[in-house]
């Protein structure tokens, strides 16, 4: 099908009536069996109270106890339902799901409101959208049933298969298939599905690549449609003579270009300009390249590869190249002595690079004595401008001081070194998805860069604010002090001093300076990074905590990386390009909408109604929770990809012990974090054969009842890889333990029938 629920609902308004030619067409539906699918969807929706149907056309019913959300599920039948606006999970107990999968996009009505300590409970009413299309498993025989059983146990069914595709039930070597879903669960009927391929489970990166697409869905993306490029206006500042470095990064081939800065002295401060490629001067606003990168909403790195967000001639037409002049779309950002931002203006700008700053570079500017004669070899492309990329680095230090102080964090929590990881190791340039940033070196090139583009993306955030335009605005709200609370409890189990507000609460950002100082460092940066609240897209202006903004915050200088950089880069170059200065001709007196000069002297409509409308009507459609969405998808792919590269280097390790570090600790057991890789594996409480533990919740470790033995966050222990199955990214430890003495008594009848076990608090299993 071509269509789904989600996109016929999207093209519907609760105001205006749509014939159903208009939504035909709308849908690109041209067969009479494709418009016949969409009369059923239609009527079905119909009976749902979702739609209305006039001799004008359908409407779109409102709704308002329903809501939209995506369906996590857990491989022991726990299913939540996570609402796109941000409220509270909904509970969805599996008798409700009417056939939804994990991942699915629904609509749930609420049936039991949530208490204190109880999450509301609901019922999914409709599947909007289909997340699993296709699916990694393996062939099984149930008895005269062949099914094809996921691999991913949090897909809680089988697949109906054909006979035909008995032949995977036993492979000559270790493989898995690829299931293509031929109709969903309907009522009493399973769901059914064939064989199209089998995959090898041990072939090499190459294959390991090809098993994360296809577990996705990514392995057969959408070709790009044909376009041609649209001209950059002529019209220009011209900031060719202004030096121009260029920060590099990531090396694999299709990497995203990254912007370009600048550095000049003014009076009380500096003015820091920042260039990013003009992508959206070539694209226009609603074209079919422009909505099929909508629908891929981000450039997506696999280690050594890439999927990028552009076509291959969009992003060699916006690339920069140092010596080549180029457009882009810069801001100036005027900064006073302490790193404030004081006043900003955009322009649309030609700039040309003079040379390229990487990591080698810095680390030999840090390394280099004050009065030295002699020039590194990788300085020497940079000799007459060092004292200018000198003072870059003085300034983003300060930026991030300042950052900082403003409740923003920092966590040294890098990728692992795994060369299978490739640029995953580099972190992108601004502020992505996570509610916290990775701690980079003073000799990081992005570093370097993110300052200035947290900056740039705050400069536009209030700019689009002020002036009232349909811009997506990236938000993210300080930590739920329950939540921090939580991690702070772990500290203080540890006796780590920490200071608590008057309301007995400590802050995020005190919790990573105390934690940073200790030397169980990265096991409780790890417990606080899980209490942070990840960045949400939203279609209103508000707080972004981790850039220390407390009104707006727009990004828009990465939009190779990002729709929503595009998007965003679309409304300044419309304003730049389009917009009224002036109430009318005959006023002889303009104001300059490309600074913040303009701020509350605009009184007449920028634009002619027909110029916003693409924009808010896009925008009205949902298009902030489609892009949230698809970019937790997209985090997802990559927390796999590295998962994966930790399970393949650990598999040779089965059998060995290696020093490891307590990262969490559970009822059941503890997970521990192996280096060089980072891989985290799982000690089971039954493998603990030397006493009966209990489970103390409220100091977050296991003690032994006779011997006191105690496992907690931050332990250096040594383990045994005894099992790795890298398709589930599954490790199983056993921890060697020191010698005991030998017990005096015998344990009770009770404890001598079962080895291991864990009891918490309550004394509950």
């Amino acid at each position: 099908m071509k269509f789904t629920v989600a996109d016929l609902l999207d093209q519907l308004s609760t105001s205006e009536t749509l014939p159903l030619v208009k939504l035909e067409k709308a849908l690109g539906l041209a067969e009479e069996q494709e418009k016949q699918q969409l009369r059923i969807g239609i009527d079905a929706l119909i009976r749902l109270d979702l739609l209305q149907e006039t001799p004008d056309g359908l409407l779109r019913r409102e709704v308002p106890e329903l809501v939209t959300a995506r369906l996590r599920c857990s491989s022991k039948g726990f299913c939540f339902a996570l609402r796109e606006d941000g409220g509270e999970d909904i509970y969805i107990r599996d008798h409700q799901l009417n056939h939804a999968w994990n991942g699915d996009r629904v609509l749930v009505r609420v049936t039991r409101e949530g208490g204190r300590r109880r999450s509301p409970e609901g019922g999914v009413q409709c599947v909007l959208e289909r997340n699993t299309t296709s699916l990694l498993a393996q062939v099984e025989r149930q008895e005269s049933r062949l099914v094809a059983v996921p691999l991913d146990d949090r897909l809680l069914t089988a697949i109906d298969l054909p006979d035909g595709d008995a032949s995977h039930l036993e492979p000559a070597e270790p493989a898995v298939v690829d299931v293509r879903i031929d109709r969903f669960p309907v009522g009493q009927f399973p769901a059914q599905g064939h064989v199209a391929r089998s995959l090898p489970v041990s072939g090499g990166e190459e294959a390991d690549l090809d098993l994360l697409l296809t577990k996705h869905h990514l392995h057969e993306r959408s070709a790009a449609p044909r376009a041609t490029l649209r001209s950059p206006a002529s019209e220009r500042q011209d900031l060719t003579a202004l030096v121009s470095l260029l920060p590099t990064g990531w090396n694999a081939a299709e990497a995203p270009g990254l912007p370009a800065l600048s550095l000049e002295e003014r009076e009380g401060g500096w003015r820091l300009w920042l260039h990013a490629p003009a992508v959206a001067e070539r694209v226009g606003a609603g074209t079919s390249l422009d909505s099929w990168m909508r629908d891929q909403a981000e450039a997506l790195c696999l280690g050594n590869r890439w999927l990028p967000l552009l076509t291959p001639a969009l992003a060699k037409a916006s690339q920069f190249r140092v010596g080549e002049e180029q457009e882009a779309v810069s801001v100036a950002l005027e900064l006073n002595a302490a790193g404030e931002l004081e006043h900003y203006r955009f322009a649309l700008s030609r700039i040309r690079p003079t040379a390229a700053v990487d990591a080698a570079a810095l680390t030999a500017l840090g390394e280099r004595k004050p009065k030295a004669r002699t020039v590194p070899a990788a300085l020497k492309p940079l000799k007459d401008h060092l004292p200018l990329l000198e003072q870059l680095v003085a300034l983003a230090s300060l930026l991030r001081q300042r950052r900082l102080a403003a409740g923003s964090i920092d966590l040294d929590l890098p990728m692992p070194a795994l060369e299978r990881l490739g640029d995953l190791r580099v972190p992108s340039p601004d502020a992505a998805l996570r509610g916290w940033l990775v701690e980079l070196p003073a000799a990081d090139p992005v570093g370097l860069l993110r300052e200035a583009v947290l900056v740039a993306h705050r400069a536009l955030g209030r700019h689009l604010a002020a002036l009232g335009l349909p811009a997506l605005f990236a938000r993210n709200s300080a930590a739920d002090p329950a939540e921090i609370n939580e991690a702070a409890k772990a500290a203080l189990a540890l006796e780590i001093p920490l200071e608590l507000s008057p309301e007995g609460n400590a802050s995020a950002a005190e919790l990573a300076a105390a934690f940073a100082a200790t030397d169980r460092s990265r096991a409780l940066q790890q417990q606080l990074r899980g209490s942070l609240g990840p960045v949400q897209l939203a279609d209103e202006p508000g707080e972004h905590a981790l850039a220390g903004e407390p009104e707006a915050f727009a990004p828009w200088c990465c939009p190779n990386l990002h729709y929503a950089d595009l998007w965003n880069q679309q409304l300044l170059v419309t304003l730049l390009t389009e917009g009224k200065d002036r109430p009318s001709v005959r006023h002889k007196t303009s104001v300059d909408l490309a600074s913040d000069s303009c701020h509350g002297a605009v009184d007449w409509p920028l634009f002619a109604p027909a110029v916003l409308a693409p924009f808010e009507q896009t925008r009205a459609r949902g298009l902030a929770q489609r892009l949230n969405g698809r970019t937790r998808f997209l985090q997802e792919v990559q927390d796999d990809t590295l998962a994966m590269a930790q399970a393949r280097h650990a598999e040779p390790l089965v059998g060995q012990t290696l020093p490891g570090v307590i990262s969490g600790v559970q009822s059941y057991g503890f997970f521990v974090e192996v280096p060089p890789s980072m891989v985290e594996g799982l000690v089971h409480v039954s493998s603990l054969k030397d006493d009966w533990y209990e489970y103390r919740s409220r100091q977050n470790r296991l003690v032994g009842r006779k011997y006191r033995r105690t496992y907690m966050v931050g332990d250096a222990v040594e383990v045994e890889i005894q099992k790795v199955d890298a398709l589930r990214h599954q490790i199983d430890l056993a921890v060697i333990q020191p010698d005991l003495p030998e017990m005096e008594e015998e344990h009770d009848d009770e404890d001598s029938q079962d080895a291991g076990g864990a009891f918490d608090d309550d004394g509950e299993d």
